[in-house]
């Protein structure tokens, strides 16, 4: 094979990896399938958990991509590969549909409940990118797809048993949390391009408080949820919590240039401890 024609498939397959929004891409499927083997699926279940749960993570950093592609380009979004030129956006656009056509029997292989149930968080996720960001209901899929996760894990047990509440819900605050944290970087580029969701209604310090709130409130149910719940783990995972919002709380209140920044990585621990506890959590289902 010519080296030209080599340099060029890398460059496409390094193109499109950059599109799937790689790091949020890779997370999610990890942490799906650390809980999968966490409550028990086992070593082929896993992999039909992380197989499943990958096809749809890459058909929605896809179709966000190839959706916002004029919007990045407005702004200068040269870090991003199609605007940049590094792959054309139809390729894009294949590959998101692909990965979704490939996520409905890896779905469905799961169980049909479980199946379903995933299949709707992807939908929620496409619904976004197709128009809700830029609404006050921009949290909405984000509650839905996060809290979806975990139950169709739950759901593709031996048995389909139907997922804990306390699950369900902490996966979607998580989620809702993870929304307004994420969005924080991009407020200004948002702004200029019209998307106007709930977190840029609230601006940047309303935002960053909503999205520690949110976590916190994930942590307690994720924390205080399970009827077996270890009293070391939950009361630490409960102190750490409250401390870091205090923290981050006091920094903002007290003004400066760093306070929005300093709450932005409170989220961010907040939404490490908020998936430690989920996994922790999870395997007391076993």
């Amino acid at each position: 094979m010519p080296s030209a024609r080599i340099d060029r498939i890398v460059r496409v397959t390094v193109a499109l990896a950059k599109a799937t929004h790689a790091a949020p891409t890779a997370t999610v499927t990890a942490v799906i399938t650390a809980l999968a083997v966490s409550i028990g699926r086992g070593p082929w279940g896993s992999l039909l958990v992380a197989a499943t749960v990958l096809s749809g993570q890459l058909s929605v950093g896809w179709s966000n991509d190839y959706l916002d592609r004029f919007r990045d380009d407005v702004v200068g979004r040269t870090d991003k590969p199609i605007p940049s030129g590094d792959i054309g956006a139809e390729t894009v656009w294949v590959g998101a549909v692909t990965a979704l056509l490939c996520c409905v029997p890896l779905s469905l292989a799961n169980g049909w409940r479980a199946g379903l149930v995933h299949l709707a968080g992807v939908a929620a996720a496409w619904c976004y990118n197709l128009g809700l960001k830029a609404t006050v209901l921009s949290p909405l899929p984000y509650a839905i797809g996060f809290g979806a996760l975990p139950a169709f894990v739950v759901l593709g047990l031996p048995g389909r048993p139907n997922p804990p509440a306390w699950l369900v819900v902490g996966g979607a605050l998580l989620g809702v949390g993870a929304h307004f944290a994420n969005v924080l970087p991009d407020l200004a580029d948002d702004a200029t391009t019209g998307v106007v969701g709930l977190p840029h209604r609230l601006g940047r310090t309303g935002s960053a408080f909503a999205s520690a709130g949110l976590l916190l409130a994930a942590t307690v149910v994720l924390a205080l949820g399970p009827a077996k719940a270890s009293a070391a783990v939950t009361i630490g995972g409960l102190i750490l919590a409250i401390l870091m919002v205090v923290a981050g709380s006091v920094t903002v209140l007290r003004g400066g240039a760093q306070a929005t920044a300093t709450m932005f990585r409170v989220a961010m621990g907040l939404a490490l401890l908020d998936v430690t506890l989920l996994l922790v959590r999870g395997g007391g289902l076993r």
